[in-house]
């Protein structure tokens, strides 16, 4: 089971390729194989799955319904880019150009850590992001974590 956490500033060279920090590198299991399944996220970012994780997630899809619009459409609009990158021997991903333009990133990406996948977000929208929220994190996380 991953535990990624934390949030790193990277850059993304001219072929696309995201280094995947080493703090974040110690919680992929074996089972992964060094092979990742990254897609459109929400909010304009990117989801980084290692193999080992997107294939549980594509487990609670597969229970969805195709007789659902909505299943339907939340399918398509996942899978349609999802790609898998192996690591590279310095490390990194390849992002295909469709989704880097989908995320609005260009040169520098900011890495986070999201317990099973990791998000990579141009640092701008995720500040942009974060300015937009109606709530505060107090007042999100009493409700969230109210018991």
């Amino acid at each position: 089971m991953s535990s990624f956490k934390g949030s790193y500033a990277y850059s993304v060279d001219s072929k696309g390729r995201v280094n995947i920090p080493a703090r974040l590198r110690k919680y992929v299991s074996s089972e992964a194989n060094d092979t990742f399944v990254i897609t459109r996220g929400f909010e304009q970012c990117l989801f980084v799955y290692p193999l080992d994780e997107w294939n549980t997630l594509e487990e609670s899809i597969r229970q969805l319904s195709p007789t659902n619009a909505q299943h339907r459409f939340f399918m398509r609009v996942l899978l349609e880019r999802a790609t898998e990158s192996q690591l590279d021997g310095q490390f990194r991903i390849s992002i295909p150009k469709e989704l880097l333009q989908f995320a609005g990133i260009e040169n520098e990406v900011l890495i986070i850590g999201v317990l099973e996948h990791i998000e990579i977000w141009n640092p701008q929208q995720y500040e942009q992001y974060l300015k937009t929220q109606a709530q505060s994190y107090e007042s999100v996380a009493q409700t969230v974590l109210q018991k």
